[in-house]
């Protein structure tokens, strides 16, 4: 998986990434999930409750920016979120299981981005400009960027996407 792929590639690798994920974070006990993935820094629950924020986020990005010429969108504070919603403490089969469930929609949505609209303009929060097709990309970069902080290295099924990417984020 490349930022050459097309998009319907880059639908399939999120949806088999899903479904590797899943598989794994039902193996993993409860301790681990509270633990931090490094000195000082969030909980493996609190990284995976992140993650179901962006997921919602760029869903709601995604789906504006089919139906629009182009998307303005507001950036989130993602440490506030997390505060606020206490993900730390929360069930982590409600985590999981959510997780699960919106990266299989997200996986069928990016699958049917024609390609018509893939150069549609976005502007997310203070991010440089891009297109759908880099805001897509760029999603599943992030995820796996933070999944590598849940699970390490672990041969889950994680692409060659760089997070964040050289040039655009600061």
């Amino acid at each position: 998986m490349t930022e050459s792929s097309t998009l319907q590639e880059l639908g399939a690798h999120l949806s088999a990434l899903t479904e590797s994920v899943a598989a794994r974070a039902v193996t993993m006990e409860e301790g681990e999930w509270r633990r931090p993935y490094a000195p000082g820094k969030w909980t493996r629950a609190e990284v995976l409750g992140h993650l179901l924020d962006s997921a919602a986020h760029n869903h709601q990005r995604f789906a504006r920016a089919l139906h629009a010429e182009s998307l303005t969108a507001a950036g989130y504070d993602s440490a506030g979120q997390v505060r606020v919603q206490r993900y730390g403490h929360a069930p982590i089969s409600l985590l999981t299981n959510s997780w699960t469930a919106q990266n299989r929609l997200l996986s069928y949505v990016l699958a049917q981005i024609p390609a018509a609209k893939e150069e549609t303009p976005c502007l997310v929060g203070s991010a440089p400009p891009m297109t759908l097709r880099e805001l897509a990309f760029d999603y599943v970069a992030h995820l796996e960027h933070h999944l590598r902080q849940i699970f390490g290295d672990e041969p889950i099924g994680y692409s060659s996407l760089v997070w964040p990417p050289a040039g655009r984020w600061l």
